[in-house]
């Protein structure tokens, strides 16, 4: 090990490695349950592209792990430590390289938080999309990584639509550069978006140039109150059904409303079963959300309630976004599912989540970019009930099971990780999961980078 330190510090600033046991400890984990962590060997915090090839050409040497990580809200695992593993923590590579309000893109390093970048672009009247719920912490290059979605995605798409090029330091040291900058380009095969969704077991992300839009109008918003989570997407079906286009569509279970007035009292309806968030940004959004509440009300809503301005909008997209640390007061931990299916699917899936619930007795409350099919169903649960923890864990992969069987997919957004691996070659398949391990081998021949997770190679 001291050898280890000692190679790393010949090329990094003496402030840029942390051997100390407990801060190491503090950059061991994401935020996800039930993934093993280790104890890392060194904790690295480059501030430059050549920092980040020294790290990695003394790791191919010594042959020693890396793990790259940028905020640690993660969900799957994909960030947890090794033992003896080098954590590559590339918070620090945090600049706003680039503005470019002609070309509509940002060169941006990864360690940007996300909300910083969309607030520095908003100065210049453009728009970075993708918005994840922790965009107020998580970075760009975890975002990249992890292939995060968020709640615009209905209209504006996720993050792997916006990423124009970007540049990789490979496992040897070597620095890879994909894709360009131009709106158009088809020049050999899409290594940009190979990297998309990677979770650092290709190479670290050092840059990425990314798309941006025209600033849209302020959203206006309405909320819709239904008596069942079945009749909220039944709802869902019929928007999308008659071609609207809302930049946010996104559902709350009673258990999640119930969970967020405990929280924060908001004001939320606490009778309902099901809470319909739905937004345009349309120059008049007025028509489109009249047109929604008429089909919200014929699906079954007992209440329909627009918001009178944006300020009244953004309170409803605030309880939303508190979905989840709402959820995370009613027992001491939390399991996180990510099971996107067909909207027509979207009823079936939470009908079958809340059948799980009872089944074992637990409290899952959902939210979901219904928009999109994509679930979040977050298991509640004691870990120091060994028990209860057992129904947890067996609920988690009954509710992916369910997914799979109406034809959806483990992780719209969250990404395999640890969490997930023996999911991802169910969906799969033997072939897929071949050239998978094949690519993986191609970039990474020694299994250096964040091995173990996604793939078993």
């Amino acid at each position: 090990m001291g050898d280890l330190i000692g190679r790393l510090r010949d090329g990094l600033p003496e402030d840029a490695v942390l051997t100390d046991p407990d801060v190491m400890r503090s950059y061991a984990t994401d935020m996800a349950s039930f993934c093993a962590a280790g104890a890392p060997g060194a904790v690295v915090l480059p501030r430059t592209v050549e920092q980040v090839q020294h790290v990695m050409r003394t790791a191919t040497a010594l042959r020693v792990p890396v793990v790259p990580q940028g905020a640690r809200t993660g969900l799957s695992g994909a960030a947890n430590a090794l033992d003896g593993c080098i954590v590559l923590s590339l918070v620090k590579m945090d600049r706003i390289v680039e503005i470019d309000p002609v070309d509509r893109v940002a060169v941006v390093e990864p360690g940007v938080v996300n909300a910083d970048l969309s607030r520095a672009v908003a100065e210049q009247g453009l728009y970075y999309p993708p918005d994840p719920s922790s965009w107020e912490q998580c970075t760009i290059g975890g975002n990249i990584g992890t292939a995060s979605g968020g709640l615009c995605c209905v209209k504006y798409g996720v993050t792997a639509e916006y990423v124009l090029g970007l540049d990789v330091v490979l496992a040897d040291g070597r620095l890879l550069k994909t894709g360009r900058r131009t709106a158009k380009g088809v020049a050999g095969y899409d290594l940009t978006r190979l990297f998309v969704g990677s979770e650092g077991s290709l190479g670290v992300i050092v840059r990425a140039v990314l798309a941006l839009k025209p600033e849209p109008p302020q959203q206006l918003a309405l909320a819709a109150e239904f008596p069942s989570v079945a009749a909220a997407c039944e709802a869902v079906c019929r928007i999308m059904r008659r071609g609207h286009a809302p930049s946010l569509l996104e559902l709350m279970d009673g258990t999640t409303v119930r969970a967020v007035n405990s929280m924060a009292r908001m004001g939320l309806p606490e009778s309902t079963e099901a809470l319909l968030l739905a937004a345009f940004d349309t120059p008049d959004p007025g028509p489109d959300l009249a047109a929604v509440a008429e089909l919200c009300r014929e699906a079954g809503a007992t209440e329909v309630v627009p918001a009178e301005d944006a300020a009244e909008s953004d309170l409803l997209l605030q309880a939303r976004r508190m979905s989840l640390p709402a959820l995370e007061t009613l027992r001491p931990a939390t399991m996180i599912d990510d099971v996107c299916v067909p909207r027509s699917r979207l009823a079936e899936m939470l009908d079958g989540t809340a059948a799980v619930a009872e089944r074992h007795g637990l409290t899952i409350g959902v939210c979901a970019h219904a928009g999109d099919g994509n679930t979040h169903p977050v298991v509640c649960f004691d870990p120091a009930d060994p028990d209860e923890a057992r129904r947890a864990r067996e609920s988690f992969d009954e509710i992916m099971a369910l997914g799979l069987k109406l034809g959806g997919t483990i992780t719209g957004e969250h990404g395999v990780g640890l969490l997930k691996k023996e999911w991802l070659a169910k969906e799969l398949g033997p072939v897929a999961l071949e050239m998978q391990r094949g690519i993986k081998q191609v970039f990474d021949p020694l299994g250096l980078l964040n091995p173990g997770k996604v793939l078993d190679v």
